[in-house]
């Protein structure tokens, strides 16, 4: 079925629905063991292969690289998409979308050459750029590239190196020997390369954002980039995926309640009818939760339109409109967080408003649904983007792009 016989209204243009059509059965299976993964937790190697074989990594590649041509709205569809069939799936392959993004707005020939081909070729990229403990400092990374015996090498520890476990190669974030932020990329079997699954985070748990450590990594100097030269709408970019993501969730949400309460047969005697399936009380649960989730996605695509217009621009040799355009995409992400972010919480509580206590247990699987739009919604503090929204609402101040997590220097 198409998303506008779903009432989920149509895909973002024409071309939208065949290039979803051959992922669709795909999702179907992944989605059919979510829960239980959830349950168990079972690592989604298996369907991560496949999307990898599928070639869904390279879908915002050109035709004539390997890939489909997707705009960034139809990405961000397909990551709705794939989130309502397991949240955790958008999320691991953040990191690897984002970097692809990076490929597509350099302006290094030899570079974007080299990627073009490894993404091309199915090969997916993980990340590695957030630091914990007393020496993380928002000023530079701990992490290193320096020379040893002649040759350039990484050393360092990484944490919510989200899809890294999954992946062929792990982009890195670091300092060089001058103290310049720049990106690295290695291969993740690499000697020196250890990743450990020990995120133990309540919800999004088989996202593998646990640690990875580096020691004396063998790092090729044209997969050093400097960090100012990566493309400037990256964090509206990683934003909006996580609200794909959380706008799944809310589709989930809303399938799972409407079949529970569709084959639900206790019920209370002071319901409103014999049958939940038949409650007006329930049913408008049932419309409120559903009604949440094509909001989140509508609000998300639009935001999604913003970013295809930075992305657009970077090749109109116009700096002013490219500017303009980058600010503009920040601020639509932004606010767009802000509001999706509520409609997803709350949908997630009140799909337990449509059902009976048997509905909280655990084989269920309806608690991952609050557990995982909770945890998504922890990344990127709300409070702060309101705050940055009303700044330039009222004084024009324009946004940061780029913000490290870390503790002050002294």
């Amino acid at each position: 079925m198409t998303q506008i016989d779903n009432a989920w209204g149509a895909g973002p243009g024409e071309g939208y629905e065949a290039l979803a059509a051959p992922f669709r059965p795909l999702f179907a299976e992944i989605a059919a063991g979510a829960t239980q993964r959830d349950l168990e937790r079972e690592l989604p190697h298996d369907a991560i292969r496949r999307l990898k074989e599928a070639g869904f990594g390279a879908v915002r590649l050109p035709v004539e690289d390997g890939g489909k041509g997707a705009s960034l709205p139809q990405l961000v569809n397909l990551l709705i998409e794939l989130s309502e069939a397991d949240s955790n799936l958008p999320q691991a392959l953040r990191a690897h979308f984002g970097f692809t993004e990076d490929i597509l707005n350099t302006r290094d020939p030899e570079r974007r050459a080299l990627w073009l081909t490894r993404i091309g070729g199915c090969e997916v990229v993980g990340g590695a750029w957030s630091e914990i403990g007393a020496d993380a400092r928002l000023d530079r990374f701990a992490t290193n590239v320096s020379q040893k015996d002649g040759k350039l090498v990484l050393n360092g520890a990484k944490y919510y190196t989200t899809g890294s476990l999954f992946a062929d190669w792990v982009d890195v974030g670091a300092s060089d020997a001058h103290g310049v932020g720049i990106s690295v990329a290695v291969r993740r079997g690499a000697a020196g390369v250890e990743i450990i699954d020990d995120w133990d985070g309540f919800g999004q748990t088989l996202t593998a954002s646990g640690t990875t450590t580096f020691r004396d990594v063998a790092v090729q100097p044209e997969d050093v980039v400097v960090d100012e030269e990566r493309f400037r709408y990256s964090a509206a970019f990683y934003q909006v995926v996580h609200l794909a993501t959380l706008s799944g969730i809310g589709r989930a949400i809303a399938k799972d309640v409407a079949q529970a309460v569709a084959e639900r047969r206790r019920t209370y005697t002071h319901a409103a009818a014999a049958r939940s399936s038949q409650d007006p009380q329930v049913l408008q649960v049932v419309g409120h939760i559903r009604a949440a989730a094509y909001a989140a996605s509508a609000i998300t695509l639009q935001a999604a339109s913003s970013l295809q217009r930075a992305f657009d621009s970077r090749f109109v040799d116009n700096p002013q409109a490219e500017e303009t355009a980058n600010v503009i995409a920040e601020l639509e992400a932004a606010q767009a967080q802000t509001v999706v972010t509520d409609l997803i919480l709350e949908a997630s509580t009140l799909l337990f408003d449509a059902l009976g206590a048997s509905a909280t247990k655990k084989p269920a699987g309806l608690d991952r649904h609050w557990r995982n739009a909770r945890t998504l919604a922890s990344h990127n503090p709300r409070i702060y983007k309101q705050r940055i929204i009303g700044d330039y609402a009222v004084n024009g101040t324009p946004p940061p792009y780029q913000w490290r997590i870390g503790g002050i220097a002294r």
